[in-house]
C-alpha cells in the first residue's frame, strides 16, 4: 500500500480510525480489526484518550503487544474525559500523555494531537509541553486537531526551532469541503502539515450502505447515533448530495465508497485516510476501495458536491 509521510512517520494511505473500540467493539472484536488491518498492508491507528471512555487506547495496546512495531500509533488529548481532566495546560498535557502511554502499552506515542484548542492556555505554553515529551523519548511527532488557519500559524510562529505541529485533523469528505474555503488545506504546504481528514465517509453516508428514502440499516453509525445527532447527516441537503453521488457511481460503474476514498486520497495534502471499521471484512473492503482516479471523475465529484 502507498505510505505518505506525516513528519518523519511513514503511513498507510488508508488508516483506521479506533472510536469504534471500546464503545461497539470489545478486545477480541478490536484485536481482529487491528491484525486484518495490518496484514492488509495498513499501519496507521488514529485513537484518542476520550474514545471509548478511555477504553478504546486499552484495546489497541493490547491488540498491537506483539506487533508494535508494525504500526504507527496515534492518540489525541485535551477533550474532557471528566470535570477535572481536560485542557491543554504544560500540567495536563505531561499527565494525559502518560496516562495514554500505560493504557497503549507502550514507550512512545508516535503521534500526539491537541485534540481541540484550549483558548485559555497560550499555544506556546502546550508546545514547549509536547516539545519536552519528545526530547524525552516519549513521543515522536505532535500535531493537532479542529484548529483554524489563524490558530496553525499562530502555533507555527509559536513553536520557533522547537518542535511543531506536524499534521492537521480536521473533518474533510465529498460532503463537507469546509476546509478548502477557510484556508486549513490550502496552507498545509506553507505550514508543513499533513492532512488527515475526519468524517471521511461522512458517518457511512459515503458507504452504499444509506440510501436517500429508504430505512437506515440497523448497526451502521447512524442507526446508533441519538436523534439530535442524525438530524444534521440525514439533512435534505445531504441526502440530494447522497443520491446524486450514488447514481453517478452506478453511470460509471464505481463503488461509492471507493470514490469516497480515492477522491480524498486525490489530494497531494491527504496523508492518510482515517476510516472507522467493525470488521476485518470492512478493513479489506476500504483497502480495496483506493484506487487511481481520472481527472474528469474528480471533476465531476467537485461539481456534484461542491
Amino acid at each position: 500500500m502507498e505510505r505518505r509521510r506525516i513528519g518523519s512517520l511513514s503511513v498507510s494511505v488508508v488508516g483506521i480510525g479506533c472510536n469504534n473500540f471500546g464503545a461497539r467493539l470489545d478486545a477480541r472484536a478490536t484485536a481482529g480489526v487491528v491484525h486484518a488491518a495490518l496484514d492488509a498492508g495498513v499501519n496507521f491507528f488514529d485513537t484518542a484518550d476520550i474514545y471509548g471512555a478511555t477504553q478504546s487506547e486499552v484495546f489497541l495496546g493490547q491488540a498491537l503487544r506483539e506487533r508494535r512495531d508494525e504500526a504507527v500509533v496515534a492518540t489525541k488529548f485535551g477533550m474532557p474525559l471528566d470535570d477535572a481532566h481536560f485542557g491543554a495546560s504544560p500540567t495536563y498535557v505531561r499527565e494525559a500523555c502518560e496516562a495514554s502511554l500505560r493504557r497503549l502499552g507502550t514507550d512512545h506515542i508516535d503521534l500526539y494531537q491537541l485534540h481541540y484548542p484550549d483558548e485559555t492556555v497560550p499555544i506556546a505554553e502546550t508546545l514547549g509541553a509536547l516539545a519536552e515529551l519528545v526530547a524525552a523519548g516519549k513521543v515522536r511527532e505532535v500535531g493537532c486537531s479542529n484548529l483554524s488557519l489563524d490558530q496553525l500559524r499562530a502555533a507555527k510562529a509559536a513553536a520557533g526551532e522547537h518542535p511543531a505541529f506536524v499534521s492537521i485533523q480536521n473533518q474533510y469528505s465529498l460532503l463537507a469541503r469546509e476546509v478548502e474555503h477557510d484556508g486549513v488545506l490550502g496552507a498545509c504546504t506553507e505550514l508543513g502539515l499533513a492532512f488527515l481528514p475526519y468524517y471521511p465517509l461522512a458517518n457511512g453516508l459515503l458507504t452504499g450502505k444509506v440510501r436517500p428514502g429508504e430505512p437506515i440499516p440497523e448497526g451502521t453509525r447512524l442507526s446508533l447515533m441519538s436523534p439530535e445527532r442524525s438530524v444534521h447527516w440525514l439533512s435534505d441537503s445531504f441526502q440530494a448530495k447522497v443520491g446524486a453521488l450514488l447514481e453517478y457511481a452506478t453511470a460509471i460503474d464505481v463503488p461509492i465508497l471507493s470514490l469516497a476514498f480515492s477522491w480524498l486520497v486525490s489530494h497531494p495534502e491527504v496523508a492518510s485516510v482515517i476510516a472507522g471499521a467493525s470488521s476485518a471484512d470492512q478493513v479489506r473492503a476500504n483497502v480495496a476501495a483506493v484506487t487511481g482516479i481520472d481527472p474528469a471523475v474528480r471533476e465531476t465529484l467537485d461539481e456534484l458536491t461542491a
